[in-house]
């Protein structure tokens, strides 16, 4: 299995400059859309309810990592560096929109949902890149001692700089916009959004056409590996939020929320090549890609599944 996952090292994405300001503007454009739905008012939230928030973040922002991790080293047998890696940048990412929708159906806390979606897109300008950071540098350094490698050293600061302006300034704006043009935010937001999605689904397309069959040849073993990595997240989240002892409505809504992460926000940060330098990484993270990506349609897959089973025991 691990011989058969080195082949996805080969493939690199090269949309050249003009296509990475492209990427760029698209990113901005996605995260200026999200943020139009982030209510300041959302820090009341943390205020009436500020339990089921906490152990939200804490299931999000540091349980979910650090099993990721665990998981990572427990399959390092198997799977490679970067595809260890990938599993820990769909760690390090906010959770997904569909969450919200998901809580809905599940009959779950649909406002709790909203609240920690605006609360980790909003800080994961910060968030995203030290966890990235803190817990890839970590796997690095384990498997440098035991394989004798040459450890990965993940630039930290670039990486903050770069994902403070693609990710923050656009957050800020769709913040101050939201605040200060409410009728035409009511307007725009679902059109931007849409467009915004349909954008980045192309930019997908592009980048993976010409490495499909290499996707093909190898998504019998991404499809394990993220089928395991997404029942971890699924699990912290349920199993984290009654070790709390929350209620079953806000059980439900925690339990999606860790286990839908952004995903697209992973693929996106990968494509451009300021924030993952070629020179760093060789130009060659496949593992990472292949394994982000498919995370993005199997958590729609699972997250469906449990918020039907949740309604059904109902």
């Amino acid at each position: 299995m691990k011989e058969q996952l080195e082949s996805l090292n080969s493939v690199a994405i090269n949309f050249g400059e003009g296509g990475v300001m492209i990427v760029n503007i698209i990113l901005a454009f996605v995260m200026f859309g999200v943020a139009l739905e982030i209510k300041l008012g959302t820090l009341k939230d943390i205020i009436q309810k500020p339990k089921s928030i906490a152990v939200g973040l804490i299931l999000q922002w540091v349980a979910l990592p650090a099993l990721t991790f665990a998981v990572a080293l427990m399959l390092n047998p198997v799977i490679t560096p970067m595809v260890a890696l990938g599993m820990i940048l769909i760690a390090s990412c906010p959770g997904g929109n569909i969450s919200n929708f998901l809580s809905a159906l599940s009959n779950g806390n649909t406002a709790l949902s909203v609240s920690l979606t605006a609360i980790t897109t909003a800080f994961s300008p910060i968030v995203t890149p030290f966890n990235f950071f803190f817990w890839g540098t970590m796997y690095s350094r384990f498997i440098s001692m035991r394989h004798d490698i040459p450890m990965l050293v993940i630039p930290f600061g670039p990486m903050l700089e770069q994902i403070l302006l693609l990710l923050g300034l656009p957050i800020v704006l769709g913040l101050l916009f939201a605040r200060y043009f409410p009728k035409a935010t009511r307007r725009i937001t679902k059109p931007l959004q849409m467009l915004s999605v349909l954008l980045f689904i192309g930019m997908v397309i592009v980048a993976f056409t010409q490495n499909f069959q290499i996707f093909v040849d190898n998504i019998f073993y991404v499809f394990f590996i993220v089928l395991l990595h997404n029942a971890v997240a699924l699990g912290t989240g349920y199993f984290g939020s009654r070790m709390a002892h929350l209620s079953r409505y806000n059980v439900k809504t925690l339990t999606i929320e860790t286990g839908i992460q952004n995903s697209g926000l992973g693929l996106a940060l990968l494509f451009n090549p300021a924030i993952f330098p070629p020179e760093i990484w060789h130009g060659h993270y496949g593992g990472m890609l292949f394994v982000t990506a498919w995370w993005g349609i199997w958590h729609i897959v699972s997250g469906l599944s449990v918020a039907f089973l949740f309604r059904r025991k109902d």
